[in-house]
Parts: C-alpha cells; sequence; structure tokens
C-alpha cells in the first residue's frame, strides 16, 4: 500500500482528522485529479464535473480537520479514490 493509499484510508475512516498532514492532503487530491491554484495562503482545488470547490489553508504543517471532512465527503459523494500511477 502506498503512502497516498494510506492517506486516503486515513482520510475515508475519518478517525484523526486532526493528524492529516496538508502537504499529503494536497497530493492526494492532486493524485485525483484535481487542480491546483494557490492564492496567498490558501490553496484551491477544482475538478471537472466536481460542483464544489476546495479551499484549503494549513494549521501549520497539518490540515484542517473541517476541511479534512469536506475532502472526505467530497471523495465519498463523488465515488473518488482510485489513484491513478503518474
Amino acid at each position: 500500500m502506498t503512502r497516498l493509499e494510506k492517506i486516503l484510508t486515513q482520510i475515508l475512516r475519518g478517525t484523526s482528522d486532526a493528524n492529516i498532514e496538508f502537504d499529503e492532503l494536497r497530493g492526494l487530491l492532486r493524485q485525483l485529479y484535481f487542480k491546483e491554484r494557490i492564492k496567498g495562503s490558501h490553496r484551491i482545488f477544482w475538478k471537472e464535473n466536481i460542483l464544489e470547490i476546495l479551499n484549503l489553508q494549513s494549521r501549520g504543517s497539518k490540515a484542517k480537520p473541517y476541511q479534512v471532512k469536506q475532502v472526505r465527503n467530497i471523495i465519498l459523494k463523488y465515488k473518488l479514490g482510485e489513484i491513478q500511477d503518474e
């Protein structure tokens, strides 16, 4: 199991939202083919055929727990989660 697969499992499990590294969350979204735009300290992610836009900002090196929950809800709603090799 790759590191990104472990992060995806951890996010979907939902038991440690406060312990997700921000850079790992960004990496996961990029592996799920989200596009990223940087505006100040905010990272804005979007994807074709996904109505929601994710606006993420780190808290130190960690992702904010409520934003991890938003990512989880989008992954589940749109049945994302197949990580493709580059």
